[in-house]
């Protein structure tokens, strides 16, 4: 059916370049988008103006010597009214040749019909663009997430609701650079590719560079960059980029993400939540309208302050587990065991810790909260707390069931850096894939001298997912890695 149709719309654009005409012209004279014109109507409408529009075609039918047409541009739809008289006999005719999807240029003055519709009284028509395939005829928004998230122009063509979503996304961006430039933050780039890849736990991706002949990695975090150049003398940084972790998809995972980081000399990790809660609180407000949001059957409430939720005491509270009574690995394996948990058999005690947390307790914590006072063995960039070596100066930000936000008061101190690399390389050996490699670069840096920092992460995509209450972070992400297909 695809074939005939394409095959029929292919002899139409035979018969447009027969005619002498350029089906895919480079100009085009648009005067006004729809929304300036429906804005101004009024204006437009008593002065007998013409203006000249463009757009895609979602609507056309003929009656005789009369043909109604609607065109869509980012901005909006309206009809468009042709009159053979009008236009002349010849150019009405090689209307036949067009069809939904196609995108042309209409030029003409506004009138409103008898049944009140605002219009353009069509004079003059040019084609843009000739399309070969149709667009869908029955949408609905496409139940078939796949094809959606394969072919996401077609999504964004038949479903307003998917393109408001992703202006929504880019207007709350921009609110989060704003915040933070108007903190006195400065915007910063960092490597994509690194010898060593640092500043989380997780599974890097490989690459060759070919002129060097070496390999290295795609970037698993933005951290230890960002810190060299607080080492450097930046005080105030931040960078929104993507990072890349060879490790499983979920509807909250994606291999390659957009993070935002950013970092404050002279700060801790307390003087940063009450700054992060603020920031959050701000950002979301300004882009959605309230600090209320809905999600699922429920509703989040930002409002500051936030509650502070203690890793140890709320894993005993919600599982019975008291995790200071299970202080190796084997112990922590057992627990696991008898909870039905699975575990990867290669992580240390820490990761361990945090699967168990990650599977029981953190699901059940739903409004806007920062936990606290982490195992210092899941935390190797963090400082201690001045009274329990054991536990770090960090906090997570929960929402929903999720971590969406990750911050430290920064070890600075390059020979316990050091220690607790060694500590990680010792778990890579062991076959951990997602401990962490040392970086001897980084160490330099450290022992040059970094001034007390405090440091903040989160995944935009999954942060956006939740405020915008989708239950796929894919819904996110105009373009969602998918496994290669045959056509």
């Amino acid at each position: 059916m695809i074939n005939k149709i394409k095959q029929a719309r292919l002899d139409k654009l035979e018969r447009i370049k027969e005619a002498g005409v350029d089906p895919y012209p480079a100009k085009c004279a648009r005067t006004h988008t729809i929304k300036q014109t429906l804005d101004s109507f009024d204006e437009f409408l008593k002065s007998e103006k013409e203006i000249v529009l463009a757009g895609r075609i979602r609507m056309i039918r003929a009656h005789g010597g009369l043909t109604f047409a609607n065109i869509e541009d980012q901005s909006g739809q309206i009809q468009l009214f042709f009159r053979r008289d009008e236009i002349g006999k010849e150019k009405y005719a090689m209307m036949k040749n067009l069809d939904v999807g196609d995108f042309i240029e209409v030029k003409g003055i506004l009138f409103i019909t008898k049944k009140g519709e605002q219009t353009l009284n069509s004079k003059e028509y040019k084609i843009l663009t000739k399309s070969l395939l149709p667009l869908p005829e029955k949408w609905h928004g496409l139940s078939d997430e796949e094809i959606r998230y394969r072919k996401r122009y077609l999504d964004l063509i038949m479903n307003k609701e998917v393109r408001d979503l992703f202006v929504k996304r880019t207007e709350f961006i921009n609110n989060i650079r704003e915040y933070l430039n108007n903190d006195n933050y400065l915007e910063v780039e960092t490597p994509v590719l690194e010898n060593i890849p640092g500043g989380a736990d997780a599974e890097p991706f490989i690459t060759h560079h070919n002129r060097l002949d070496i390999d290295l990695y795609l970037r698993i975090s933005l951290e230890l960059h960002l810190k060299r150049l607080i080492v450097g003398g930046f005080e105030k940084i931040y960078e929104i980029g993507k990072v890349f972790r060879n490790e499983g998809i979920s509807t909250e995972h994606l291999q390659e993400f957009t993070m935002l980081e950013f970092y404050q000399a002279y700060a801790d990790y307390e003087e940063l939540m009450k700054f992060t809660e603020d920031f959050y609180a701000t950002v979301i407000k300004k882009t959605f309208g309230t600090l209320e949001i809905k999600y699922k059957d429920g509703v989040l409430n930002f409002k500051t302050p936030w509650s502070r939720i203690d890793y140890r005491e709320v894993i005993l509270e919600k599982s019975g587990v008291d995790i200071d009574k299970y202080l190796t690995k084997e112990d922590m394996q057992k627990v696991l065991r008898e909870k039905k948990i699975e575990f990867d058999k290669m992580a240390g005690r820490g990761r361990l810790i945090d699967q168990f947390y990650k599977k029981l307790v953190r699901p059940k914590l739903i409004q806007p909260s920062f936990l606290i006072n982490h195992p210092l063995d899941i935390s190797p960039l963090a400082k201690e707390k001045e009274d329990d070596e054991n536990k770090v100066q960090r906090f997570q930000v929960l929402i929903a069931g999720s971590e969406v936000g990750n911050a430290f008061s920064e070890l600075n101190d390059p020979i316990d850096q050091k220690e607790r690399f060694v500590l990680q390389d010792e778990l890579r050996a062991a076959g951990d894939k997602e401990a962490q490699m040392t970086d001897d670069g980084f160490i330099e840096a450290l022992e040059y001298g970094m001034p007390p920092t405090a440091g903040f992460g989160v995944g935009i995509d999954r942060l956006f997912m939740i405020l915008t209450d989708r239950e796929n972070i894919r819904d996110t992400v105009f373009f969602p890695m998918m496994r290669p297909k045959s056509f």
